[in-house]
């Protein structure tokens, strides 16, 4: 099949929405998108549109993939290909030219997602030397208070101080939850707590109707009654927020809290590195 790639600059926001959308019309998890997400979205995960590219044949966009860029890593993300277009090489060529674009920019690091289960891809990455680091967890939760109310002491951070925490967590991040997607995107608040001998702390996006972006850490005991108290002070707090909540790490030492509170996992995705040789 004949192709053309062309960097993603060279289009509208308005019509890389529209090939976006019809590249997942079947996909495995809808995640429709509309022109001010796609806009914030590049701007919040520092999509790189030159280095993003589009494949067309003739004046039909086929595919895209768009490719963040940050310090020392890049990004693959947004890849897609329209359904009646696939197994033919295009998805293939988009990568290969992404990982050159990172390669070009000597960039030690590429990382990218793949929704679990979705085998084709995940065998594509595979092929082009990215393997598993670990699984990434989606969960939301619906309004409402919690049954139990917290108890012990609560420190609420404006953004500045909730920044200066979350640079500070040892364990690295998925790319959504780097401290620069929090510094582009704003609405960022912070929670630190100490009850019965632990101390912990989160970090999150507070949105108009919507929390989304957590990061937590137990500075000091048992994570488990951390997370629970974190997680009672924010819903009891804002009891009419809706959360999701996107790439908590499966072996995340809070996550069992995250459950306990009424969290319900909608899906997973496989993280994947790919290292510069």
């Amino acid at each position: 099949m004949l192709h053309t790639l062309i960097p993603a600059s060279e289009f509208t926001i308005e019509e890389l929405t529209h090939a976006y959308n019809q590249t997942r019309v079947d996909y495995l998890v809808p995640m429709p998108m509309n022109v001010k997400r796609l806009t914030d979205y590049v701007h919040h995960y520092d999509v790189d549109m030159d280095c993003s590219v589009v494949a067309v044949d003739g004046k039909e966009m086929l595919a895209l993939g768009m490719l963040g860029v940050r310090l020392g890593r890049s990004w693959i993300t947004r890849l897609g290909v329209l359904p009646v277009r696939r197994r033919a090489g295009v998805g293939e060529a988009i990568m290969r030219h992404m990982l050159a674009k990172s390669d070009e920019m000597s960039t030690p690091l590429c990382i990218l997602e793949v929704i679990k289960n979705n085998a084709p891809a995940h065998q594509l990455f595979l092929k082009l030397d990215f393997h598993k680091t670990r699984e990434l967890l989606i969960l939301r939760r619906p309004p409402g208070s919690p049954q139990v109310p917290p108890t012990g002491e609560q420190h609420w951070m404006e953004e500045d101080e909730a920044l200066r925490f979350l640079k500070s967590h040892p364990t690295p991040q998925a790319w959504t939850n780097h401290t620069e997607t929090y510094l582009h995107s704003g609405d960022v608040q912070g929670l630190q707590v100490e009850v019965n001998g632990s101390r912990g702390w989160m970090v999150f996006r507070r949105q108009k109707l919507l929390f989304s972006h957590f990061v937590m850490y137990t500075e000091q005991g048992d994570p488990h009654t951390i997370g629970l108290e974190l997680l009672r002070c924010l819903h009891q707090k804002y009891p009419l927020m809706d959360t999701y909540v996107e790439n908590i790490a499966e072996n995340d030492p809070q996550l069992q809290a995250m459950y306990d509170i009424g969290y319900i996992e909608a899906f997973r995705r496989i993280e994947m590195y790919r290292h510069l040789s």
